[in-house]
C-alpha cells in the first residue's frame, strides 16, 4: 500500500491554507516533521482551546493571518513568496454554522478559493495544487449508496452547496489557466474526520469530550445518521499522497474521494458516540431530535479510485480511529504536551503496515 514519502517533502516549499484549524494544524505538524518549508495562511484560530495554540504550530512553520475573502490581501501575501506545492484547506467547515450564516460560508469556501487560485496564477515555480473540499459535495438522495467521483455534484444545505461550488470553481480555473501552464490542479473529497485536538462547536468528538469533562451525557441529534468516519492521519496521508502523485505525474485523477476502506462497516453517529463515551468512561449519550435539521442522514463515499490510482487506502478502521482519538484527549487532559502527542501518533501511524 502506498505511504507518504518523507523524502519527497524534504525541502519543498509548501503553501498550506487553513493551518490554524484542527486538520490544518495536524497537516502543518506532519509536513514540518518531514522537512517541508511550510508557509501557512489563515484566519486566527476560532477555537478555545485550539490545537494550533496548544501544539505551538506557529513556531514550527511560517505563519501569517490572512483573510482569503480579501482578494487584495491574498494577492499581496502570495507575491512575497514562491511555492512548489499548495494544499488548500482553509474553509468554514461547520454545517450548522453555514445554515446560520450562509453568506460568510459562501464568501469563504467559494470566493476564498477563487481568490487563492487567481493569486496562484503568478507562481512561476508551482508544481501542483490540491484543493480540499468535502464528502458532502454530491447531490445526495440519501439512498445509502456510496458516491463515486463521477457522480453529480449538489448540496441542499449551504455548506454542502458551497463545497460543490468550490469544486466547479477549481475545475474552471484548472482548465482555463493551470492546465495550459502544465500545473495540475485537483480536488480531494475527504470523509468525516476525527482525531485529537478538535475543539470545534457541533463536532461529534469534540462534543463528546466536552460533555465528559462536564460530567454530562452528550446530546445527539441524529444517532441513526451514517458517515464515512476517518482518522485525521488517514485523511492527511491521502491528501499528501495525492499531491505527491500530481507533482510527479500530471495524468493523475483531478478529483479523488478519501474515506474508510472500501467494503468496511457502515458506522452510525450513535455507534461512534458509544465507542467514544466508553473510551472516556463517560455517561451514555442522550437523543434530542431536531426535526428541522437539513443535515443528511446517510452519507458514504467510494474510495476505491484512490486505491487504484495511488495505491492508497485508510489504515485505521472506526474503532481504531476512536481509540487513538480518545487516547490523545485523555493524555492531553492529564497534562501531556499536545505537540508531543501529535508527533508520537504520526510516528506510530507511519510505522503501521
Amino acid at each position: 500500500m502506498a505511504a507518504v514519502n518523507p523524502e519527497f517533502w524534504r525541502g519543498r516549499r509548501v503553501l498550506l491554507t487553513g493551518h490554524t484549524g484542527f486538520k490544518g494544524s495536524w497537516a502543518a505538524i506532519w509536513l514540518s516533521r518531514m522537512g517541508a518549508e511550510v508557509t501557512g495562511i489563515a484566519l486566527p484560530p476560532d477555537q478555545t482551546p485550539s490545537l494550533f495554540q496548544l501544539a505551538g504550530v506557529g513556531r514550527r512553520i511560517t505563519s501569517r493571518f490572512v483573510d482569503l475573502r480579501n482578494a487584495d490581501a491574498v494577492a499581496a501575501d502570495l507575491r512575497a513568496g514562491a511555492y512548489d506545492l499548495v494544499l488548500h484547506m482553509a474553509a468554514q467547515p461547520i454545517v450548522r454554522a453555514a445554515i446560520e450564516d450562509p453568506i460568510t460560508t459562501y464568501e469563504t469556501n467559494v470566493m476564498g478559493t477563487a481568490h487563492l487560485l487567481q493569486a496562484l496564477r503568478q507562481q512561476a515555480a508551482l508544481k501542483a495544487v490540491l484543493v480540499v473540499t468535502s464528502d458532502k459535495v454530491y447531490a445526495n438522495a440519501e439512498t445509502g449508496r456510496s458516491f463515486a467521483e463521477g457522480d453529480a455534484l449538489g448540496g441542499k444545505d449551504p455548506y454542502s452547496a458551497s463545497k460543490a461550488a468550490a469544486e466547479i470553481v477549481t475545475a474552471s480555473f484548472a482548465r482555463s489557466y493551470f492546465d495550459p501552464a502544465g500545473v495540475p490542479v485537483a480536488t480531494a473529497r475527504g470523509g468525516n474526520v476525527i482525531g485529537g485536538g478538535d475543539f470545534s462547536r457541533d463536532r461529534l468528538v469534540a462534543d463528546i469530550v466536552r460533555a465528559a469533562q462536564a460530567g454530562e451525557p452528550v446530546v445527539l441529534r441524529h444517532p441513526e445518521a451514517t458517515r464515512p468516519w476517518q482518522h485525521v492521519l488517514d485523511c492527511l496521508a491521502g491528501y499528501f499522497t495525492h499531491l505527491e502523485a500530481l507533482a510527479t505525474d500530471p495524468a493523475m485523477p483531478r478529483a479523488l474521494n478519501f474515506g474508510p476502506r472500501p467494503g468496511g462497516p457502515v458506522v452510525s453517529v450513535g455507534e461512534l458516540a458509544t465507542l467514544g463515551v466508553e473510551a472516556l468512561g463517560a455517561q451514555p449519550w442522550r437523543h434530542a431530535p431536531d426535526p428541522a435539521s437539513l443535515e443528511a442522514k446517510a452519507l458514504a463515499v467510494d474510495s476505491s479510485q484512490a486505491k487504484r490510482a495511488l495505491g492508497f487506502e485508510s489504515r485505521l478502521d472506526a474503532p481504531e480511529a476512536v481509540a487513538l482519538t480518545m487516547e490523545w484527549y485523555r493524555r492531553q487532559a492529564a497534562g501531556e504536551d499536545a505537540l508531543a502527542l501529535c508527533l508520537e501518533q504520526i510516528e506510530g501511524y507511519e510505522g503501521r503496515p
